[in-house]
């Protein structure tokens, strides 16, 4: 036991040096005392939960397992070693919970990936916000940044708003969901409203705005009515789209087709089953939807 308490705390010694780089804050730290090869590892935790820490994340499972590279020392291998939890997974970063059936954390990658009906829900800041709520079958957390990747049959919901993709990257401090791979979001019917659907190559969800920027074949359905163009900018809570670029809107009962000019574009109210052309250029704000340190 003494043994094991002093290679813990010799680990623990260079933290305060290392954190002051990249390296140091992908550094992980796993309460209680294990049982293994405490110079060589691996290392097993048990416990009601087993805690541990890393950055900003707190994650909480029923096992872990620290190891090192193969032919390195556990206690050389400081940014190196892998950490592997098992057993009602919880990740909380934040705002962010996310929980899955097995975690995998690399120091030399600080990412953290779940695996296993991986979900995490995000919840605002203030009491009349909506819940966000991500699920794939596997979501990385990077530790870098307030950032979680998300790939496999990925859903998302936000109130009335729901999306799916391949691909999620979502930005916890931009509270930026970006999807990728097929990507398709979906405001419900509501009231008189019929049910929107809408596509293109990469769909861009402010979640605490509720409002969108879909670029790359653009397609807004809603009842009858098919509207089509290169983008779109869509406010959620002003029941308002904005499509640019060739924008050509089709109802299918009335004939009735609508065509942007040149140098205008299409504004389609989705609360009164209305569009219509408006000869003036539209700029969608896009600097609104980068994710942070995206250029």
């Amino acid at each position: 036991m003494k043994k094991t308490t002093s290679l813990l705390a010799l680990l623990a010694l260079t933290a305060p040096v290392l954190a002051q780089t990249d390296a140091g804050k992908r550094l992980i730290i796993i309460e209680g005392a294990p049982r293994g090869d405490v110079r060589n590892g691996p290392l097993n935790f048990t416990g009601n939960p087993v805690k541990a820490k890393v950055s900003t994340l707190n994650i909480e499972a029923s096992q872990a397992v620290l190891a090192a590279p193969k032919g390195t020392a556990l206690i050389e291998a400081k940014g190196k070693r892998t950490a592997d939890f098992t057993g009602n997974v919880k990740v909380v970063r934040g705002r962010l919970t996310a929980t899955g059936n097995a975690l995998a954390y690399s120091e030399a990658t600080g990412q953290g990936v779940l695996n296993g009906s991986a979900s995490a829900t995000f919840t605002p800041d203030k009491t009349d916000g909506d819940t966000v709520t991500i699920k794939a079958a596997q979501m990385s957390l990077d530790v870098d940044n307030d950032r979680s990747t998300s790939t496999g049959g990925v859903t998302l919901s936000n109130g009335t708003q729901s999306g799916k993709a391949d691909k999620l990257v979502f930005d916890e401090q931009r509270e930026l969901a970006l999807l990728t791979g097929t990507p398709s979001l979906t405001r419900a019917a509501k009231g008189s409203q019929k049910e929107l659907i809408i596509t293109g190559q990469e769909v861009r969800a402010l979640t605490k705005t509720k409002t969108l920027y879909v670029r790359g074949g653009v397609k807004l359905v809603q009842g009858t009515t098919t509207t089509t163009g290169d983008a779109v900018y869509y406010d959620d809570k002003k029941n308002v789209a904005y499509v640019v670029g060739n924008a050509v809107s089709v109802d299918s009962k009335s004939k009735v087709t609508v065509k942007a000019p040149a140098s205008g574009y299409l504004e389609q109210r989705t609360d009164l089953a209305r569009v219509r052309a408006l000869n003036s250029a539209y700029k969608i704000p896009t600097d609104q939807f980068k994710l942070t340190g995206e250029k």
